[in-house]
C-alpha cells in the first residue's frame, strides 16, 4: 500500500507527496502548485524528490515546478497535451510511468474535460485524479465537452471499488450539499456527509475516497441512476434524452448552486 501524505497549499488545494516502496528516503509530488510547502515537507520527512506528476496546466497544479525541478533535480512527468513547463518526460493515456528506484509504477488515463489534455495516474490501488473527479462531485469544463467529460467519469468509475481516489482540492462538504440536493433520498451519500462534517470540524482531510463510495454518492457518476435522471427532469422542466443530457443539466446546476 503506498505512503501518501496531503501537503496543503492556497485556499483548498492538496498537493499530495508519495513515498518509494523500495527507497523510503525519496519521494514523488503530485501536481505541485507551490514549491514552498513542497521544499518544507520535504525537509522536515528527510525525503529527496524524484519526480514529479503533473495532471494539467492549470498554474494551481503547476506553479511550483519549474522551482522543484531546479531545487532537486527531479524528473517532471506531464501529460503530452498540455503546456507544462519544465516537462522531461510526456505521456498519453495508455502509457505506464516506471519510476524504478522508487518500486513504483503508474497506468495513465486519458480523463479530458476539466482541461482538454488532463490525465490521472493509476497504480497500487491509488488514483491521483487532479480536478477530474473529487469525492461527491467533478470539476468544471474549461476546455472539455460533457460528452467528454462523462466519458473520463466513467473511465475512472470502472477502476476497482476499493481504489483509493486522490484529488486536489478539499470540496467534499460543498459537493455532498449539492449531491443531497439532487439525491436527498440517498442514505449512504447523507451518512457521509455526517463524517465530512465532523472531519471538517476538527480540519482533517475528508480525503481520500474510493471509488467504491463515489459509485454510491457521486451524482457526476450517477447520472444513469433513476433519483439523477428525475432531479435532472424537473430541474430543466425537460426528461434529458441520454446519459450525456442529463450530465450536461447536472453539471449546469452545480455550477450555479449555492
Amino acid at each position: 500500500m503506498l505512503d501518501v501524505s496531503p501537503i496543503r497549499a492556497f485556499a483548498d488545494n492538496y498537493l499530495w507527496l508519495i513515498r518509494g516502496l523500495t527507497a523510503g528516503n525519496r519521494a514523488v509530488v503530485v501536481d505541485p502548485g507551490d514549491a514552498r510547502p513542497v521544499l518544507a515537507a520535504l525537509d522536515a520527512a528527510s525525503l529527496s524528490l524524484d519526480a514529479i506528476l503533473v495532471t494539467h496546466h492549470h498554474a494551481d497544479h503547476v506553479g511550483g515546478v519549474a522551482e522543484l525541478a531546479d531545487r532537486t533535480g527531479a524528473e517532471v512527468i506531464a501529460p503530452a497535451g498540455e503546456p507544462v513547463p519544465h516537462a522531461t518526460r510526456r505521456v498519453h493515456g495508455g502509457d505506464t510511468v516506471r519510476l524504478e528506484r522508487l518500486g513504483l509504477q503508474f497506468r495513465v488515463i486519458d480523463v479530458p474535460g476539466h482541461t482538454a489534455g488532463h490525465v490521472a495516474y493509476y497504480g497500487h490501488g491509488a488514483l491521483f485524479a487532479g480536478d477530474t473527479l473529487f469525492s461527491g462531485g467533478c470539476g468544471r469544463l474549461f476546455e472539455g465537452s460533457p460528452a467528454q467529460m462523462l466519458a473520463s467519469l466513467d473511465a475512472l468509475a470502472a477502476l476497482p471499488p476499493e481504489t483509493l481516489l486522490y484529488c486536489a482540492h478539499e470540496y467534499t462538504a460543498a459537493n455532498l450539499r449539492f449531491a443531497l440536493a439532487v439525491d436527498p433520498a440517498n442514505a449512504t451519500a447523507t451518512d457521509y456527509a455526517a463524517k465530512v462534517a465532523e472531519l471538517r470540524q476538527g480540519d482533517e482531510p475528508t480525503l481520500p475516497s474510493s471509488i467504491g463510495l463515489e459509485r454510491m454518492i457521486n451524482p457526476f457518476l450517477r447520472v444513469r441512476e433513476p433519483a439523477v435522471q428525475a432531479a435532472a427532469a424537473a430541474h430543466a422542466g425537460r426528461v434529458p434524452h441520454d446519459a450525456v443530457a442529463t450530465f450536461t443539466v447536472v453539471r449546469s446546476w452545480k455550477d450555479t448552486f449555492r
